[in-house]
């Protein structure tokens, strides 16, 4: 998937993605304050990996590293965290991961119920948020919702600050469609792709989506999210304006 290049997504594929925090001076990097409303790119880098590395972890006390584990688990909830020392890791545990495509299905679907929604720790901004709505979408208004996050970004919290979602994986029930299917996004990217595996019944149909990203509201998103399942227009419409786009 995002490949724009139809011939060099023949070729080669998105596995996943790796971020490796340094142990002794992670945190620093992690509190540094930027300005003009800008992101903290270490935090950006960790919100954005399937694997986060913490290495050099033989350099600093055992206070030190759970201090670190727990900033990086506040601002990605989702991501694997493997702790190392000279950068020696299994190969196996960074490889294959198929991160982006359907081969992810089954063990996405264990992996998104125990997702923890998170508080901000250091960057006060970046949280990972999960919920989950029962029922089937139509995929229209499925791309209407995404589209409106990562594309219009005209999606507020209750303080009115724009809602800016760095990552975003889940597994989605849309009508007539028997197979699970799963949705990812990667700033403005995302795409949707049916699974190998079916639904056993309606009855057991749901919806698990996690957020990764600034200033998000789960009350918020969940209840927009829910608007687009039921199709109820005017919970959309109190929640954003299309002439206030964020910048």
């Amino acid at each position: 998937m995002f490949w724009v290049d139809a011939e060099l997504g023949v070729d080669i594929y998105l596995d996943g993605i790796i971020t490796v925090v340094d142990s002794k001076y992670g945190l620093n990097h992690l509190a540094e304050e930027k300005p003009d409303g800008l992101i903290n790119e270490a935090s950006r880098q960790v919100a954005l990996a399937d694997i986060i590395i913490l290495n050099k972890t033989d350099l600093v006390s055992e206070e030190d590293l759970s201090k670190l584990r727990t900033t990086v688990r506040s601002t990605n909830g989702l991501g694997k965290i493997l702790e190392t020392q000279r950068s020696r890791v299994d190969l196996s545990s960074i490889l294959d991961l198929h991160a982006f495509d359907s081969l992810s299905g089954i063990s996405l679907q264990r992996k998104l119920q125990n997702v923890p929604t998170t508080q901000p720790h250091l960057d006060q901004s970046i949280v990972t948020v999960t919920f989950e709505v029962p029922g089937n979408a139509k995929e229209e208004s499925l791309n209407v919702y995404i589209q409106n996050l990562l594309w219009e970004k005209n999606v507020r919290n209750r303080d009115d600050d724009c809602m800016e979602v760095i990552r975003l994986k889940g597994l989605v029930s849309l009508r007539d469609k028997p197979q699970q299917v799963i949705v990812q996004g990667v700033h403005e990217l995302y795409d949707l792709e049916e699974t190998s595996v079916s639904w056993e019944d309606d009855s057991k149909r749901t919806n698990r989506l996690v957020l990764i990203g600034r200033n998000l509201d789960k009350d918020i998103l969940k209840q927009l999210f829910i608007a687009t399942v039921t199709e109820t227009e005017k919970q959309w419409t109190t929640r954003f304006k299309e002439d206030q786009v964020c910048p």
